[in-house]
């Protein structure tokens, strides 16, 4: 009885307990069931569990056929004593048809739970062919390629470092070249340059006395060893003063012995100042250089004349100095222009574009067309103004006593031929004819023109012409049926065929006919600028 009691109270335990866990509940809605192709639809799967449940949604979704657009992360939400569990996805389908969303699988606690499937219907888009216009697929455009951007940054880049090389070259080459330029001086006046730039020297420091005069006697030293040939760079005070004093005894150098002595006595002060670190009274320093240039300048006058070898010998160094100065300065002129033609290129690059500045300099044909003075001038009956690079000639015509007025000729960078045509005498023409007649008439007579046009060509070896037509108003107001398009001709000196652009303007009158025609290579750059001035400048006359 006992054991029965026990048994039943822990039922009545296991019970509650099980009753007090929720068991986990999952759901899965969207916001439509019919939706349109490429409209977005929204998916949402959400559980209810336990706060202590470990949920886990799938990492990678997969909702084939549809398209995941965008994926939300795990929105959690208290609801009493559980959780909500809340993932979401946006979907699409470009596929009209009934599709199945595929049930998902959400992990609680190790234990998985699936959701259910959904239909979904795909609706396509109804177009009504009435109100919006269809159009044909565009042929395919080549597109020339645009290297201005390019071109102008490469140039630029250029310039710049062309100027950092020009400020180098100024602030660690320019010192360089100076002091090469005054060791091509004669010894002597070399010396006393450096001796005059001594005079805006004053020193004030034991530092700066020491520069000053190691300055000083390396003057008077390098001018005896390269005028007296008397090793005095590499010998001290004593030595330089018994080499001079043999060179009095001998002959060879008729020095005063002032001289000499003014010379032992700079020479023994620059020792105290290098050597002992001492310092000169004031004015020293000035007495000293106007000793040395007084040495420079004795030794020079008491130095023998030359012999005729040495003369020689100077005047060929001095022919060769000149030689290599002249080809020193020869290429740094070459340098300089090249330099000046570079920023020039770079400048007008700069302002004008890279290909009108490159067809210049290579002499494009229809750009000197473009840019020369332009000629103003009448031709015909009814008489038109027209503006055109070169002045159109008459020309001969089987076209039954027409006017032909014509510059150049279909192998010409741009072609323009002006024909002035005579109608004949009207005859009797139906009582009051129909608009359909009128339009036929209209159409039969423009058909003959084409087909003029066409067989205008074709005489001139032209295949592949392609035509089109449409009505066009000059810039004055005069009204046109302008048959334009684009054929192949065979130009003298090309290998093979051209394409070129061809457009002819016919302006109707009651009693004549003028037809305008322009044809260029359709690769041409110019070509559409001097057809649009050309046309722009196209003015009848009236009579008064």
């Amino acid at each position: 009885m006992k054991r029965s009691t026990l048994l039943f109270f822990g039922l009545i335990f296991f019970f509650c307990i099980i009753r007090g866990q929720t068991v986990p509940e999952l759901n899965v809605t969207v916001d439509t069931t019919k939706m349109r192709i490429g409209e977005q639809i929204n998916y949402t799967l959400q559980i209810k569990a336990d706060s202590t449940a470990n949920v886990i949604f799938p990492e990678q979704a997969l909702f084939t056929p549809f398209e995941i657009l965008e994926e939300s992360p795990i929105d959690t939400l208290r609801a009493q004593s559980k959780f909500l569990f809340t993932k979401k996805y946006a979907l699409i389908q470009f596929d009209s048809g009934a599709y199945w969303l595929p049930p998902q699988k959400v992990s609680v606690d190790g234990f998985a739970k699936i959701s259910d499937s959904l239909l979904i219907q795909v609706a396509t888009v109804p177009v009504d062919t009435l109100k919006q216009k269809l159009f044909d697929i565009k042929p395919i455009v080549q597109v020339e390629q645009n290297f201005d951007a390019l071109t102008q940054s490469l140039i630029f880049g250029l310039l710049v470092v062309l100027i950092l090389i020009g400020l180098i070259y100024s602030f660690f080459f320019a010192k360089k070249r100076r002091e090469q330029s005054r060791k091509k001086l004669p010894p002597f006046d070399r010396a006393i340059e450096e001796l005059k730039a001594l005079e805006s020297f004053t020193p004030s420091e034991q530092e700066e006395y020491k520069n000053y005069y190691s300055r000083l006697t390396d003057v008077v030293r390098r001018y005896l060893e390269e005028e007296a040939k008397i090793t005095a760079l590499e010998s001290t005070t004593d030595e330089l003063l018994l080499k001079l004093e043999a060179l009095k005894k001998s002959g060879k150098l008729e020095l005063e012995r002032e001289t000499i002595k003014n010379l032992k006595s700079v020479l023994q002060t620059a020792d105290l100042v290098k050597f002992a670190l001492s310092t000169p009274e004031f004015g020293t320093t000035a007495k000293d250089r106007i000793l040395v240039q007084g040495v420079v300048v004795e030794t020079n006058e008491a130095l023998p004349e030359p012999t005729p070898e040495e003369i020689r010998e100077r005047e060929e160094y001095q022919q060769l100095l000149a030689t290599k100065r002249r080809k020193q300065q020869l290429k740094w002129g070459l340098v300089s222009l090249l330099i000046l033609m570079v920023i020039s290129f770079g400048t007008a690059v700069s302002v004008y574009g890279f290909y009108p500045v490159r067809d210049i300099l290579l002499g494009y044909p229809t750009i000197k067309l473009k840019n020369k003075e332009w000629i103003i001038s009448q031709y015909g009956t009814p008489p038109v103004k027209i503006a055109t690079p070169e002045v159109l000639r008459r020309v001969k015509t089987e076209m039954g006593g027409a006017l032909r007025f014509s510059s150049g000729d279909y192998d010409s960078p741009f072609y323009i031929d002006l024909v002035f045509t005579q109608k004949p005498p009207k005859q009797k023409q139906e009582e009051n004819p129909t608009d359909d007649e009128k339009g036929a008439k209209e159409k039969e007579a423009v058909q003959l023109l084409i087909n003029e046009i066409i067989n205008d060509f074709q005489s001139r070896g032209a295949v592949n012409i392609l035509i089109k037509e449409e009505e066009f108003t000059t810039l004055s107001g005069i009204p046109a049926l302008k048959i334009y398009g684009t054929l192949d001709y065979p130009k003298k000196g090309k290998d093979k065929r051209v394409r070129c652009n061809y457009m002819t303007h016919l302006f109707d009158f009651d009693q004549s006919g003028i037809n305008l025609t322009l044809l260029y290579e359709k690769e041409d750059r110019y070509g559409p600028e001097i057809e649009k001035r050309v046309m722009d400048s196209f003015e009848l006359i009236k009579e008064l």
